[in-house]
Protein backbone atom coordinates (compact mmCIF):
# COMPACT_ATOMS: atom_id res chain seq x y z
CA UNK A 1 0.00 0.00 0.00
CA UNK A 2 1.11 3.57 -0.97
CA UNK A 3 1.83 5.59 3.14
CA UNK A 4 -0.51 8.23 1.70
CA UNK A 5 -3.18 5.68 1.59
CA UNK A 6 -2.48 3.69 4.84
CA UNK A 7 -5.76 4.26 7.49
CA UNK A 8 -4.41 2.34 10.76
CA UNK A 9 -5.40 1.51 13.86
CA UNK A 10 -2.20 1.61 16.65
CA UNK A 11 -2.26 0.15 19.71
CA UNK A 12 0.08 1.41 22.47
CA UNK A 13 -0.10 4.58 19.99
CA UNK A 14 0.44 7.68 22.61
CA UNK A 15 3.97 6.52 23.13
CA UNK A 16 6.97 4.64 22.76
CA UNK A 17 7.07 1.87 19.99
CA UNK A 18 3.49 2.35 19.13
CA UNK A 19 3.89 6.37 19.13
CA UNK A 20 6.64 6.31 16.73
CA UNK A 21 4.80 4.29 14.06
CA UNK A 22 1.66 6.38 14.62
CA UNK A 23 3.97 9.59 14.16
CA UNK A 24 5.80 7.39 10.59
CA UNK A 25 2.35 6.89 9.26
CA UNK A 26 1.24 10.62 9.76
CA UNK A 27 4.47 11.96 8.68
CA UNK A 28 4.11 10.12 5.21
CA UNK A 29 0.62 11.02 4.73
CA UNK A 30 -1.53 8.51 6.57
CA UNK A 31 -3.88 8.86 9.04
CA UNK A 32 -4.10 6.85 12.72
CA UNK A 33 -6.18 5.83 15.48
CA UNK A 34 -4.26 5.37 18.87
CA UNK A 35 -6.00 2.59 20.99
CA UNK A 36 -4.19 3.20 24.76
CA UNK A 37 -5.24 3.27 28.00
CA UNK A 38 -3.04 6.42 29.07
CA UNK A 39 -5.64 9.88 28.55
CA UNK A 40 -2.79 12.03 29.20
CA UNK A 41 -0.44 10.77 27.28
CA UNK A 42 -2.64 10.57 24.35
CA UNK A 43 -3.90 14.00 24.80
CA UNK A 44 -0.04 15.20 24.25
CA UNK A 45 -0.08 12.79 21.03
CA UNK A 46 -3.05 13.44 19.52
CA UNK A 47 -1.56 17.50 19.85
CA UNK A 48 1.54 16.94 18.51
CA UNK A 49 0.23 14.64 15.86
CA UNK A 50 -2.95 17.11 14.69
CA UNK A 51 -6.14 16.64 15.29
CA UNK A 52 -7.00 16.03 11.58
CA UNK A 53 -4.77 13.03 11.42
CA UNK A 54 -5.06 11.22 14.60
CA UNK A 55 -7.53 10.51 17.67
CA UNK A 56 -7.42 8.58 20.79
CA UNK A 57 -9.55 5.71 21.08
CA UNK A 58 -9.27 4.86 25.12
CA UNK A 59 -9.36 0.75 24.46
CA UNK A 60 -8.85 -2.34 26.52
CA UNK A 61 -7.03 -4.55 24.24
CA UNK A 62 -8.51 -7.64 26.23
CA UNK A 63 -12.18 -6.19 26.25
CA UNK A 64 -13.73 -7.94 22.72
CA UNK A 65 -16.51 -5.93 22.44
CA UNK A 66 -15.05 -2.51 23.42
CA UNK A 67 -12.32 -3.48 20.88
CA UNK A 68 -14.89 -4.42 18.14
CA UNK A 69 -17.12 -1.64 19.08
CA UNK A 70 -13.72 1.10 18.97
CA UNK A 71 -12.77 -0.59 15.69
CA UNK A 72 -15.92 0.56 14.12
CA UNK A 73 -15.51 3.66 15.37
CA UNK A 74 -11.91 4.21 14.28
CA UNK A 75 -12.83 2.98 11.01
CA UNK A 76 -15.33 5.88 10.57
CA UNK A 77 -13.11 8.40 11.71
CA UNK A 78 -10.21 7.48 9.31
CA UNK A 79 -12.43 7.34 6.20
CA UNK A 80 -11.44 3.32 5.77
CA UNK A 81 -9.00 0.81 7.43
CA UNK A 82 -6.31 -1.14 5.76
CA UNK A 83 -3.09 -1.44 8.47
CA UNK A 84 -3.28 -2.45 12.27
CA UNK A 85 0.11 -2.25 14.29
CA UNK A 86 -0.48 -4.40 17.78
CA UNK A 87 2.41 -2.50 19.85
CA UNK A 88 0.09 -2.53 23.59
CA UNK A 89 2.17 -4.72 25.57
CA UNK A 90 3.07 -5.10 29.72
CA UNK A 91 6.40 -6.67 31.03
CA UNK A 92 5.30 -8.92 33.91
CA UNK A 93 8.38 -9.44 34.64
CA UNK A 94 8.32 -12.11 37.68
CA UNK A 95 9.87 -15.32 38.63
CA UNK A 96 8.13 -18.89 38.77
CA UNK A 97 8.79 -19.63 42.09
CA UNK A 98 9.87 -15.88 43.76
CA UNK A 99 11.21 -15.77 47.12
CA UNK A 100 7.87 -15.12 49.41
CA UNK A 101 6.10 -17.33 46.97
CA UNK A 102 6.08 -18.82 43.28
CA UNK A 103 3.93 -16.65 41.10
CA UNK A 104 0.88 -16.18 41.09
CA UNK A 105 -1.36 -17.13 38.35
CA UNK A 106 -3.20 -13.92 38.10
CA UNK A 107 -0.10 -12.37 37.10
CA UNK A 108 0.98 -14.48 34.17
CA UNK A 109 -2.65 -14.51 33.26
CA UNK A 110 -2.84 -11.04 33.13
CA UNK A 111 0.30 -10.73 30.76
CA UNK A 112 -0.34 -13.14 28.27
CA UNK A 113 -4.04 -11.63 28.09
CA UNK A 114 -2.75 -8.25 27.18
CA UNK A 115 0.73 -9.21 25.01
CA UNK A 116 -1.19 -12.25 23.11
CA UNK A 117 -4.98 -12.52 23.67
CA UNK A 118 -5.04 -8.44 23.18
CA UNK A 119 -3.33 -8.53 20.01
CA UNK A 120 -5.46 -11.17 18.62
CA UNK A 121 -8.50 -9.50 19.58
CA UNK A 122 -7.17 -5.90 17.75
CA UNK A 123 -6.26 -8.21 14.80
CA UNK A 124 -9.42 -10.12 14.08
CA UNK A 125 -11.73 -7.07 15.00
CA UNK A 126 -9.89 -5.01 12.06
CA UNK A 127 -9.44 -8.03 10.28
CA UNK A 128 -13.14 -8.31 10.08
CA UNK A 129 -13.62 -4.60 8.43
CA UNK A 130 -10.59 -5.76 6.36
CA UNK A 131 -12.32 -8.56 4.36
CA UNK A 132 -14.76 -5.83 3.27
CA UNK A 133 -12.41 -3.44 1.46
CA UNK A 134 -12.08 -2.98 -2.00
CA UNK A 135 -9.23 -4.94 -3.32
CA UNK A 136 -5.98 -3.27 -4.76
CA UNK A 137 -2.94 -3.97 -6.77
CA UNK A 138 -1.97 -7.93 -5.71
CA UNK A 139 -5.54 -8.01 -4.23
CA UNK A 140 -4.37 -6.89 -1.11
CA UNK A 141 -7.26 -5.48 1.39
CA UNK A 142 -4.96 -4.35 4.29
CA UNK A 143 -1.98 -5.65 6.35
CA UNK A 144 -1.58 -6.81 10.24
CA UNK A 145 1.59 -6.22 12.44
CA UNK A 146 2.16 -7.63 15.65
CA UNK A 147 4.92 -6.73 17.89
CA UNK A 148 6.74 -9.61 19.72
CA UNK A 149 10.26 -10.20 21.25
CA UNK A 150 13.13 -11.58 21.29
CA UNK A 151 12.34 -12.31 24.52
CA UNK A 152 10.41 -15.15 22.40
CA UNK A 153 13.25 -17.41 21.64
CA UNK A 154 15.53 -16.49 24.58
CA UNK A 155 13.49 -15.24 27.77
CA UNK A 156 15.02 -14.34 30.67
CA UNK A 157 15.23 -15.69 34.26
CA UNK A 158 11.56 -13.92 35.38
CA UNK A 159 10.38 -13.77 31.91
CA UNK A 160 8.50 -17.03 31.81
CA UNK A 161 4.95 -14.76 31.76
CA UNK A 162 6.57 -12.84 29.17
CA UNK A 163 8.15 -14.88 26.55
CA UNK A 164 5.05 -17.21 26.75
CA UNK A 165 2.73 -14.35 25.71
CA UNK A 166 5.46 -13.04 23.24
CA UNK A 167 6.11 -16.87 21.83
CA UNK A 168 2.52 -16.86 21.34
CA UNK A 169 2.66 -14.14 18.97
CA UNK A 170 5.20 -15.32 16.94
CA UNK A 171 3.20 -18.90 16.51
CA UNK A 172 0.34 -17.15 15.58
CA UNK A 173 1.74 -15.69 12.91
CA UNK A 174 1.69 -18.11 9.86
CA UNK A 175 -1.23 -19.52 10.61
CA UNK A 176 -3.06 -15.85 10.48
CA UNK A 177 -1.48 -15.22 7.29
CA UNK A 178 -2.15 -18.52 5.87
CA UNK A 179 -6.24 -17.90 6.52
CA UNK A 180 -6.08 -14.07 5.97
CA UNK A 181 -4.14 -14.45 2.79
CA UNK A 182 -7.85 -15.57 0.60
CA UNK A 183 -9.01 -11.77 1.86
CA UNK A 184 -5.49 -10.36 0.53
CA UNK A 185 -5.02 -9.58 4.45
CA UNK A 186 -0.98 -10.07 5.00
CA UNK A 187 -0.14 -10.29 8.76
CA UNK A 188 3.45 -10.09 9.72
CA UNK A 189 5.47 -9.83 12.98
CA UNK A 190 8.29 -7.71 14.19
CA UNK A 191 10.10 -9.38 17.37
CA UNK A 192 12.35 -6.33 18.44
CA UNK A 193 15.27 -6.47 21.00
CA UNK A 194 16.27 -3.79 23.66
CA UNK A 195 14.90 -0.26 22.63
CA UNK A 196 14.90 2.72 23.78
CA UNK A 197 11.12 3.44 25.91
CA UNK A 198 9.55 4.71 28.54
CA UNK A 199 10.21 1.50 30.35
CA UNK A 200 13.87 1.59 29.30
CA UNK A 201 14.32 5.54 30.57
CA UNK A 202 13.39 5.09 33.94
CA UNK A 203 16.20 2.50 34.53
CA UNK A 204 19.82 3.62 36.04
CA UNK A 205 21.78 4.86 33.55
CA UNK A 206 24.55 1.72 34.59
CA UNK A 207 21.73 -0.61 33.89
CA UNK A 208 21.11 1.26 30.46
CA UNK A 209 24.68 1.35 29.68
CA UNK A 210 25.08 -2.43 30.49
CA UNK A 211 22.20 -2.91 28.49
CA UNK A 212 23.72 -1.44 25.54
CA UNK A 213 27.26 -3.28 25.50
CA UNK A 214 25.60 -6.39 25.40
CA UNK A 215 24.18 -5.65 21.68
CA UNK A 216 26.82 -6.67 19.46
CA UNK A 217 26.39 -4.10 16.53
CA UNK A 218 25.16 -1.31 16.70
CA UNK A 219 26.16 -1.27 20.51
CA UNK A 220 23.25 0.65 21.69
CA UNK A 221 19.22 0.79 22.38
CA UNK A 222 17.27 0.52 19.44
CA UNK A 223 15.80 3.58 18.38
CA UNK A 224 11.67 3.70 18.25
CA UNK A 225 12.36 5.69 14.99
CA UNK A 226 13.81 2.54 13.50
CA UNK A 227 11.12 0.30 14.82
CA UNK A 228 8.64 2.25 12.55
CA UNK A 229 10.74 2.81 9.86
CA UNK A 230 10.27 -1.28 9.44
CA UNK A 231 6.70 -1.77 9.89
CA UNK A 232 6.67 0.80 7.36
CA UNK A 233 9.05 -1.32 4.95
CA UNK A 234 6.70 -3.86 6.04
CA UNK A 235 3.39 -2.14 4.95
CA UNK A 236 4.63 -1.31 1.69
CA UNK A 237 6.03 -4.70 0.84
CA UNK A 238 3.28 -7.08 -0.19
CA UNK A 239 5.33 -10.09 -0.91
CA UNK A 240 6.09 -9.60 2.77
CA UNK A 241 3.77 -12.23 4.59
CA UNK A 242 3.00 -14.72 7.17
CA UNK A 243 7.09 -13.65 8.54
CA UNK A 244 8.82 -12.46 11.59
CA UNK A 245 11.35 -10.01 11.58
CA UNK A 246 13.68 -9.71 14.55
CA UNK A 247 15.18 -6.30 14.84
CA UNK A 248 17.95 -6.52 17.35
CA UNK A 249 21.49 -5.75 16.09
CA UNK A 250 22.47 -9.31 16.77
CA UNK A 251 21.73 -9.71 20.17
CA UNK A 252 20.87 -12.68 21.96
CA UNK A 253 20.06 -12.62 25.12
CA UNK A 254 21.53 -13.93 28.19
CA UNK A 255 20.05 -16.14 31.31
CA UNK A 256 20.04 -13.11 33.26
Amino acid sequence: MQPDSIRAVVTGGVSGLGLAVATRIVADGGKVALFDVNDDKAATAVAALGDAKARYFRTDVTDEDGVVANVTAAKAFLGGLNATINCAGILGAGRVLGREAPMALKNFSATVMVNLVGSFNVAKAAAAQMQHNEAGEDGERGAIVNTASVAAYEGQIGQAAYSASKGGVVGMTLPMARELARFGIRVNTVAPGIFWTPMVDGMPDEVQQSLSASIPFPSRLGRPEEFADLVAYILGNRYLNGETIRLDGAVRLAPK
